[in-house]
C-alpha cells in the first residue's frame, strides 16, 4: 500500500467506542467523559501495508513542557506557534470504511467558530503535510517496535496495542460491512 499524502480524516464514534474497550489507551468519545462532541480526527499513514491514524489533538499546557519523542510530536504554526500535537502511541487501525475525509472548505453559512476550528486545523495540516517524511518514519518505528516487543517499557505502557486493535478492526469491519 502507497502511502498517500497526508490528510485530515475523522474516525466513525461507533468504531472508537468499539476500540475504547478494546484498548483504554484509544482516546475516548464517550458522553461519560463530556467529549462526545469532540471529533477523533487525525492524519493517516501507512504502517506495515496497514492504514493507521495518528490522532491530532489541541496543545495542553503540559506539551509546552514536553520534548519530542518517538511516540509524541508536536505541530506548530508558520510562525512557530504550538498549534497542536500528534501522538503516535494513540495511533489506531482504521481501513477506508471508518474514516471521512474532514471537509476543510470554509462554508458561508459556517459560524464563526467552525471558521476558526478549520483555519486552525488547515494550519495543522500543512504542518504534517510539510513533514509528512518525518512523520510517517516515526509511526513506522513506533509500530514495529511495539509490534516486535522491542520497545522500552515506558513506551509500551503509554502505547495502544497495536496488534490487539487490528484484531478488533477486523471485526468491526466484518460486522459491519
Amino acid at each position: 500500500m502507497k502511502q498517500p499524502r497526508l490528510n485530515l480524516y475523522t474516525i466513525n464514534m461507533k468504531y472508537i467506542r468499539n476500540l475504547s474497550h478494546v484498548d483504554s489507551h484509544v482516546f475516548s468519545v464517550s458522553p461519560q467523559v463530556g467529549k462526545d462532541t469532540r471529533p477523533f480526527l487525525g492524519v493517516i499513514v501507512v504502517c506495515d501495508k496497514k492504514q493507521y491514524c495518528v490522532p491530532l489533538s489541541s496543545p495542553k499546557p503540559k506539551h509546552s513542557k514536553m520534548k519530542n519523542d518517538i511516540d509524541f510530536s508536536k505541530v506548530f504554526s508558520s510562525d512557530d506557534k504550538l498549534i497542536g500535537v500528534l501522538n503516535f502511541n494513540n495511533m489506531i487501525p482504521v481501513n477506508n470504511r471508518v474514516i471521512t475525509k474532514m471537509d476543510l472548505k470554509i462554508h458561508p453559512h459556517d459560524s464563526a467558530s467552525t471558521k476558526h476550528y478549520k483555519n486552525l486545523v488547515v494550519d495543522q495540516l500543512t504542518f504534517c503535510q510539510k513533514n509528512q517524511d518525518a512523520i510517517v518514519r516515526k509511526a513506522n518505528k513506533l509500530y514495529r517496535l511495539i509490534i516486535q516487543n522491542k520497545a522500552r517499557s515506558l513506551i509500551k505502557r503509554r502505547c495502544c496495542k497495536f496488534a490487539k486493535l487490528e484484531k478488533a478492526l477486523s471485526r468491526f469491519s466484518g460486522s459491519n460491512g
